[in-house]
């Protein structure tokens, strides 16, 4: 498959991530060559993804056969999997960090999600999670609920880099900006290197038209179809303007001069769940410079195959997108309703990949000779 179609979505300034990783890309050298061919310069990973690597996978098994003897309980074996995987992931994504002065080449690991909602346990588990990987180019994920909030800064004060997910609404995309500007002002007062502390924040897309589209077909009417497939972009294109305008800021000017890297939105759930639509929607109209998209490899391919997407198109659409969630609430669509039900059900959909996770992992420690 041709890559011109990811080299300009490259040159255009979006910074190209796979949202997968399981240990047969990493043995099989695949992962190796998309970063070598495919202009992928970052990997995400959540539950579900590390659910469906270990359950269809035997390269697992002489790792979960030696915690199985070793009697390691469940929770800490899905751990020492998932770490596993993400440390030699930031190996192959090493040379891309350097290149990059440390702004892409990042690993994300997603910290238990059944703390979403306890910010000490948060921030007990991603310092854990740093340490056990122990790379620099390693991010921790931590959910934008209003518990993370504080736990992004603290993390990021004692130098740890953050993924911030499960972003939907402006509202709380501002909150994560202003928290990442608390907790890096804190690591600068503690003389800390700044350069090396990094964050992108996860805004997250298809989800928000799938929910919306739904409450769209049940009101039926001639207005409310003419806006099915609209809302994900306009509220992602409205993000970028909450980022460019924090980040034009003062606090952040004072950072800046002192070798900090602004924290880049990333553009997360961008594979498309409506067939009506194309299928790199969440790509192509939302090209924009400084910017990062995370593509399930489905989503890659088709980008490499069919996008149609030249230069910026984001940044001259911002009155377009606000006209659209206007047009939206006018026909009675709840945006804060929406974005809180998809933060409520994002949480759950993670701890319950989580518990399927653990769920995995138990039966094969118990079917390679240990008890789960």
């Amino acid at each position: 498959m041709g890559t011109e179609n990811l080299r300009r979505l490259s040159e255009a300034g979006v910074a190209i991530w796979l949202d997968d990783l399981s240990r047969e890309r990493l043995q099989k050298g695949t992962l190796a060559a998309m970063v070598r061919d495919s202009y992928v310069v970052g990997v995400t990973t959540n539950p579900s993804i590390f659910q469906n690597a270990v359950s269809k996978s035997d390269l697992y098994d002489p790792q979960v056969h030696d915690l199985a003897v070793r009697g390691v309980h469940v929770d800490e074996a899905v751990r020492s999997i998932t770490t596993a995987d993400v440390r030699e992931a930031c190996d192959v994504l090493r040379s891309v960090y350097d290149a990059s002065d440390g702004v892409d080449g990042r690993v994300s690991i997603e910290v238990d999600p059944r703390f979403a909602h306890d910010t000490d346990k948060t921030v007990a588990e991603a310092r854990f999670l740093w340490w056990a990987v122990d790379r620099p180019n390693l991010y921790i994920k931590i959910p934008a609920t209003v518990a993370g909030l504080p736990a992004i800064a603290q993390c990021l004060a004692e130098g740890i880099s953050v993924n911030v997910t499960l972003i939907f609404s402006l509202e709380r995309y501002r909150a994560v900006m202003d928290a990442f500007l608390d907790g890096m002002e804190r690591a600068q007062k503690a003389g800390l290197p700044l350069e090396r502390v990094g964050s992108v924040a996860s805004f997250f897309v298809s989800r928000v038209d799938t929910e919306i589209d739904k409450r769209l077909d049940k009101l039926g009417t001639d207005e409310a179809k003419a806006l099915r497939g609209k809302a994900a972009v306009a509220n992602a294109r409205l993000a970028f303007e909450a980022y460019e305008q924090i980040f034009a800021g003062p606090r952040w000017t004072a950072l800046a001069d002192d070798g900090a890297k602004p924290q880049r939105p990333l553009w997360a759930s961008t594979g498309v769940k409506d067939p009506a639509y194309a299928d790199t929607l969440y790509v192509d109209e939302l090209v924009t410079a400084g910017v990062v998209n995370t593509m399930p490899e489905a989503t890659l391919d088709a980008v490499a195959d069919h996008s149609a997407a030249t230069g910026d198109t984001v940044r001259a659409h911002y009155a377009e997108a606000k006209q659209v969630l206007a047009d939206l609430a006018a026909i009675g669509i709840d945006y804060d309703d929406v974005v809180n039900l998809l933060e409520r059900e994002g949480v759950e959909k993670f701890i319950s990949a989580w518990n399927d996770l653990l769920g995995s992992v138990g039966a094969e420690l118990t079917r390679l000779g240990g008890e789960e």
